[in-house]
């Protein structure tokens, strides 16, 4: 099953290119884990029992109200407490909750305030009794181990309306952060990492930012304010002073790597502005779990905003914490802006992906979260991903050669409709691979890696797509959510491609996608994402000093989250849900030097290509930070 598969720690493998560089690519090992036999039904497990919503349509008016000016409503940001006495469970279901969980033995650890969830410890034995269901062993053929119940787990007939799903009777790793390497060249000479510097022609000296590098590969936070026009608000004193930012991952990380990134750029900060919660008892600290990718969403959304107080929300990376991590955060409602840069493929929660097992539920769950945030003016990014428009590939490998290639799909959670999605863009740089002709990028474009291919194909007839694809920014269509209403005057928004299919084999799939359907289109804005014009990071735990040349739309995300701070400073308020108020400035205002936004009408991303307009490969465009947060002060 499918289900088993993503779940595995796939492994990213270093595939050699020619002349020793090396790239990313991502193929599963097509071996199911090994079924162990049954749990130990005296071990204790803890599990999120999920609540259903209620009037969801009128909540969904209400989160449009609160960023529509001149509705009563706007920027009446709900709290936690007004949100679950208005949409959540009501007293009354959850005591029934309460008394089948005492008749079941199980023992309530903690009811969330946003009445959406409530945290359930017991053995093994009884949450197989409770759920019909038979939680079983497994072994990857890494050598981890996980539990996970072997057979569908039912909801009691008596709760069926008021719970969504119990999150957590499986405890497999699941999700990936979206954070690529670049190529990179033979490890030899006094700078093995300045492939794209090396290529390049002399530049002038770096001006604007006094902590950008102007060097692709080694780019700061300060290059991020000078492409984007951040500058002019940095001049008048908008550095995130008052807000608060939320970072929400599945790793724990060092603090310490983000004051020493922001003292190696020169970047004053906040002192003792990270404040750190272990949610379910955190995440693992290490390299391989992604510490990394922490540390990196903190260093960006922190050096953006300089000023900004920073909550980091860490969860195990399993169901229950991945939802945990997002309850928690939403929940305690201190945090103004919140990024996630773990995903996985909307159609690995399918029916037909997992032997006839719906795991939509879980998309359900995270959905009214979002919601919750929304309301309460929360502003939420998620990543697009890093496998281009085949979001499938990063976790079990294809090309487009393939007899029946790997289909077109989008990334989850950023294919909700109520989150802020990123995706990534090439910005315009010289480049050369493996002692050819420098060639050179000379506008911003979607990012995929298909021009790197193009450049070993033209200049030495080798053709290295195997090595290279899918590798690019996330973007697509899903086939879960409708298309949303700030997308649905919106030109460009696409619907499901037809003859899009999954074979895997191995596992008896062959799932062909919904075609045509007229689905929420990702992502809603990008920013500079290759990682060949990539950044500098600190990350202990990966190697020491400034680790250069790192990329993926789990850059953008933290970045946005970043953004978000200075706007909320500079609107005096929390901003609420970006999207409508975004797609309703384009649409209305257009490109230009005055709009708020850049087109990108050249790259792609292996399937859409930048063009006048949307498209699900850098959304609505890039951001004109100043001209934003002016937007937003007046509309």
């Amino acid at each position: 099953m499918l289900k088993n598969l993503h779940r595995k720690s796939l492994a990213t493998s270093l595939a050699l290119l020619l002349c020793g560089y090396a790239t990313v690519s991502f193929a599963a090992d097509g071996s199911a884990p090994a079924d162990l036999g049954a749990s130990n039904p005296g071990q204790t497990v803890n599990v999120t029992l999920v609540l259903g919503l209620h009037n969801q349509d009128a909540l969904e008016r209400y989160i449009y109200s609160t960023v529509t000016r001149g509705n009563p409503a706007f920027h009446r940001f709900l709290t936690t407490a007004e949100f679950a006495d208005r949409y959540g469970a009501t007293a009354g279901e959850i005591a029934r909750v309460q008394a089948f969980l005492k008749q079941q033995g199980l023992s309530q650890a903690e009811l969330l305030p946003n009445h959406l969830a409530i945290k359930v410890s017991g053995t093994i034995g009884q949450f197989n009794a409770a759920f019909h269901t038979s939680i079983h062993d497994y072994r990857n053929s890494d050598g981890t181990t996980f539990h996970q119940p072997n057979a569908t787990p039912t909801v009691p007939a008596a709760l069926s309306g008021t719970l969504v799903v119990a999150s957590g009777l499986s405890s497999e790793a699941r999700y990936h952060s979206h954070h690529v390497k670049a190529i990179l060249p033979p490890q030899q000479g006094p700078s093995a990492n300045a492939l794209a510097k090396g290529a390049a022609p002399a530049t002038p000296a770096c001006t604007g930012n006094p902590t950008a590098t102007c060097t692709p590969g080694e780019f700061t936070v300060g290059d991020v304010a000078n492409r984007y026009n951040i500058n002019p608000l940095y001049r008048v004193g908008v550095n995130g002073k008052g807000s608060t930012i939320g970072i929400a991952t599945l790793a724990n990380f060092i603090p310490a790597d983000a004051y020493a990134y922001w003292s190696a750029i020169g970047l004053p900060v906040k002192p003792n502005r990270i404040t750190q919660v272990h949610v379910d008892g955190g995440g693992p600290l290490s390299g391989p779990a992604g510490s990394g990718e922490t540390s990196l969403d903190v260093e960006q959304s922190g050096g953006v905003a300089p000023w900004a107080n920073i909550i980091v929300y860490d969860a195990p990376n399993t169901d229950a914490g991945f939802f945990d991590v997002f309850n928690q955060a939403v929940s305690d409602n201190q945090v103004d802006s919140l990024s996630v840069s773990w995903g996985s493929p909307e159609i690995f929660y399918f029916p037909q992906l997992n032997g006839g097992v719906d795991f939509t539920d879980e998309l359900r769950a995270f959905h009214q979260v979002f919601l919750e945030a929304a309301a309460q003016g929360i502003s939420m990014f998620a990543t697009s991903g890093d496998s281009g428009a085949y979001d499938t590939v990063r976790s079990l490998g294809g090309l487009l050669t393939d007899p029946v290639p790997p289909p077109l799909t989008a990334d989850a959670p950023g294919s909700d409709p109520f989150i802020t999605t990123a995706g990534g863009t090439t910005v315009p740089f010289s480049y050369s691979f493996s002692g050819g002709p420098t060639a050179s990028l000379t506008k911003e474009g979607v990012w995929g890696w298909d021009y790197i291919s193009n450049y070993f194909q033209t200049n030495f007839g080798v053709d290295i797509t195997d090595q290279v694809f899918s590798v690019g920014g996330g973007g697509g269509v899903s086939v879960f959510w409708p298309v949303p209403r700030y997308q649905q005057f919106t030109g460009g928004i696409r619907k499901s491609e037809k003859n899009q299919t999954l074979l895997f084999p191995q596992f008896g799939i062959n799932y062909t996608l919904p075609a045509n359907y007229r689905g929420r289109n990702e992502p809603d804005v990008s920013l500079n994402a290759d990682p060949e014009t990539g950044y500098s990071l600190v990350s202990s735990l990966d190697g020491p000093g400034l680790l250069t040349f790192s990329g993926g739309t789990s850059f953008v995300a933290p970045q946005l989250n970043g953004i978000s701070a200075l706007l909320r400073q500079s609107t005096h308020g929390r901003v609420g849900f970006w999207n409508p108020q975004v797609y309703a400035l384009q649409n209305i205002f257009g490109y230009g030097p005055f709009s708020a936004f850049s087109d990108i009408r050249s790259g792609d991303n292996w399937f859409y290509a930048g063009k006048n307009g949307y498209e699900p490969g850098a959304g609505i465009g890039t951001l004109n930070v100043s001209n934003l947060a002016v937007f937003l002060s007046v509309f």
